[in-house]
């Protein structure tokens, strides 16, 4: 790390769900729980889906390592495969005429070194590996983010999705599916993962 920064990055560290909340006078009024569950509770959104899917993954290749939003690729296994993890949804939080059309964002990217607060010089995808998560439940009365069962992952190295377009920004369900992706469910998730080649 750059010793001439006054104030290097902060690494993430887990917190516990009783940590308080205090006022300006040392009282308790709330806990991260209380916040956790203000904050993170719409799992069907986009933004908290996405985070979701990545804990989903993590879950599945046993990562031990905290989240760091701000890292140029989503999660590090086996100490050198760098993941990129993708979510969508047929169903949405907002009122929906039709289900929706499922797409990825794969868009390059100019990777971000957070320890020495820099970007490369070269735009492009910055992982090892894709993981496509889709939440495949199209019925609004049973649609639960926290049901492994509903998932489906699409796993594919970053170089088969350079040669399919190494500028496209995103890709549809069906072109996805005639690429040299390997499908699989939650259980398979790890195994499938192990054995694609980069």
């Amino acid at each position: 790390m750059d010793s001439d920064f006054m104030y290097p990055a902060i690494p993430p560290c887990q917190l516990e769900a009783d940590e308080p909340i205090i006022d300006s006078n040392g009282n308790q009024i709330a806990t991260l729980t209380d916040y956790w569950k203000w904050a993170h509770s719409d799992l069907l959104g986009n933004t908290e889906r996405g985070i979701l899917a990545e804990y989903i993954v993590r879950l599945a290749l046993e990562i031990k390592d905290d989240r760091l939003s701000w890292n140029k690729y989503d999660l590090l296994y086996n100490k050198n495969i760098r993941i990129e993890v993708k979510s969508s949804a047929y169903i949405q939080t907002w009122g929906q005429k039709t289900l929706s059309k499922i797409s990825f964002s794969i868009s390059p990217s100019y990777g971000w070194d957070y320890e020495n607060n820099t970007y490369e010089n070269v735009k492009k995808r910055q992982s090892d590996i894709y993981i496509f998560c889709l939440l495949n439940c199209k019925n609004q009365e049973l649609i639960q983010p926290t049901d492994l069962s509903q998932w489906r992952f699409f796993v594919i190295s970053t170089k088969e999705l350079d040669k399919y377009s190494p500028k496209a920004k995103s890709i549809s369900l069906s072109a996805l599916r005639n690429l040299p992706i390997v499908e699989c469910d939650f259980s398979d998730l790890k195994n499938v993962v192990d054995n694609i080649e980069i």
